[in-house]
């Protein structure tokens, strides 16, 4: 099976691409909604859950792990890959494909607080948009308002956030949390069609489609998907049918 995880249910906007780009493969999906907002975190918790999250996941016989967030992948992807041999993919805002649709020079990075002030997305901006200019917003409370689908809330937080990108001139947006791809159609809306939204999810799935090609390890025919949440199974198993459109049974997992 293929390990995919997250703070909650926004990771499965990345394991929906996974999965559209491998339909032969196994899935179990972990939400650690117990300990959610990640963005919250200290980067030891974080280092902390994240290898706890894995050893799980292992316990589950994964062939590969899959972070399925921005804020886990920026700060404790490099320690779970010392502490583990198992392939492990990331996901970090895509940036670099950004730059090749701006025509403004100006593009804007929608994430959590934690993401949006991380060093591995300065890196990347000083990388591959030196030359051009960023804003870097840390959404506070949208995600939380995802996991629970505050629509209310969803809609006042978009409100001001989008203000803040239509104020700042950006001609694209980087979706640079997992949860906010569920919000595409909303953010696109307030921004119309001159506007390009990206996400990572594709390139993830590409990403984990390379990795298992050159292995042994690609999968003939899909046998089962598995979730858990280390928080309500019952609250998960009602948000995440929502997103993923079908019925979701979550079960209750104790790391």
């Amino acid at each position: 099976m293929i390990g995919v995880f997250d703070s909650g249910v926004g990771g499965l906007s990345i394991f929906k691409e996974v999965k559209k780009l491998l339909p032969k493969e196994s899935f179990v999906f972990l939400a650690d909604q117990a300990n959610i907002p990640y963005g919250g975190k200290t980067k030891k918790q974080l280092k902390n859950l994240c290898e706890k999250t894995t050893k799980f996941l292992l316990g589950q016989d994964i062939k590969m792990l899959v972070v399925a967030c921005n804020t886990a992948s920026c700060y404790a992807i490099e320690h779970l890959r010392s502490k583990f041999s198992i392939p492990i993919v990331g996901v970090v805002p895509a940036i670099k494909p950004a730059i090749n649709l701006t025509q403004s020079g100006k593009i804007a990075v929608l994430s959590t607080p934690a993401t949006a002030k991380s060093k591995y997305l300065d890196k990347l901006v000083k990388k591959f948009a030196n030359d051009k200019k960023v804003l870097r917003l840390g959404c506070k409370g949208l995600e939380d308002s995802i996991e629970i689908q505050d629509d209310k809330k969803i809609e006042k937080l978009l409100n001001i956030y989008i203000a803040k990108v239509k104020r700042f001139g950006a001609d694209v947006i980087v979706l640079g949390c997992t949860h906010y791809p569920f919000l595409r159609e909303k953010i696109a809306k307030r921004l119309g069609s001159k506007v390009e939204i990206i996400d990572s999810g594709k390139a993830v799935a590409k990403r984990v489609s390379n990795l298992l090609e050159a292995s042994p390890l690609i999968a003939q025919k899909n046998v089962e998907e598995i979730f858990f949440t280390t928080g309500d199974p019952r609250q998960f198993s009602q948000v995440a049918s929502k997103l993923l459109k079908y019925k979701v049974a979550g079960k209750k997992a104790y790391l």
